[in-house]
């Protein structure tokens, strides 16, 4: 596997290849604050009066949010319980990843 030199340690070169297109960048944000928001959660458990964790957790759950809706304004849901339209199913629309979706 290979390596590149971060200046936060080793990290494998595919992790920190940059994304190709706005989908993946959006997609990118998204994965990002979705990790943050589950480990806050994880440390909310433990220490649920932490107003710091609290208020961290209300910045990377905004931050997911924005990346959401993101991602859903220019390239629809990421998931079927997202789907907005009432005029028509847009879930099937697009081509799915294994087609090319998502680069």
């Amino acid at each position: 596997m290979n390596y590149v030199n971060s200046s936060r340690g080793y990290v494998p070169a595919a992790a920190a290849a940059a994304p190709t297109s706005d989908a993946a960048q959006i997609l990118r944000a998204l994965d990002q604050a979705s990790f943050a928001l589950d480990e806050v959660l994880l440390y909310l458990d433990t220490h649920p009066t932490d107003t710091e964790a609290l208020a961290y957790y209300q910045y990377v759950n905004s931050l997911r949010s924005q990346a959401m809706n993101a991602y859903m304004d220019q390239y629809g849901p990421l998931t079927k319980d997202q789907e907005r339209s009432t005029t028509d199913w847009t879930w099937v629309k697009g081509p799915w990843p294994w087609e090319g979706g998502i680069d």
